[in-house]
């Protein structure tokens, strides 16, 4: 049978929206662009303690701009590059070849009512996640 990836993609959507799945969409370089605008600025004002100090402030406001932003995984599922997409279906589909489905519906039913299977599933997903897109997983509302 085909691998239908819109169909594994809708099962990691269900699974990932099931679990309360979010995940941290980070902003490094708007923090480093922060950090680095407020050095700057500090020592045209201060010198170099200025430096120092617009340094440490900038830092600081850069974190906190940065910081909790999470967006839902199936989000983040929907809108990955096709590429991407394909990587993430064929570790998925190692786990579920065996199973025979007609359509996105029917292969949740089975994957949801196998909980191993459902577990596998998840922790497929999860090492993905944090391994290939290097993001923070944050559970819960």
């Amino acid at each position: 049978m085909p691998v239908r990836i819109n169909d594994v993609m809708k099962l990691l959507c269900h699974i990932s929206e099931q679990q309360k799945m979010k995940v941290a969409i980070k902003h490094s370089g708007r923090g480093a662009l922060m950090a680095g605008a407020a050095a700057f600025l500090g020592g045209l004002m201060g010198g170099p303690p200025g430096i120092a100090i617009g340094g440490a402030v900038g830092g600081l406001f850069g974190a906190w701009m940065t910081s909790g932003q999470f967006k839902p995984l199936p989000q983040i599922i929907m809108e990955m590059p096709v590429i991407e997409q394909q990587k993430l279906c064929d570790q998925v589909y190692a786990i579920i070849r065996s199973l025979d489905w007609t359509d996105a519906t029917q292969l949740i039913l089975l994957v949801t009512g196998n909980a191993a299977l459902q577990q596998k599933v998840a922790a497929a997903l999860i090492s993905y996640v944090t391994q290939e897109l290097r993001a923070e997983i944050q559970y819960g509302d």
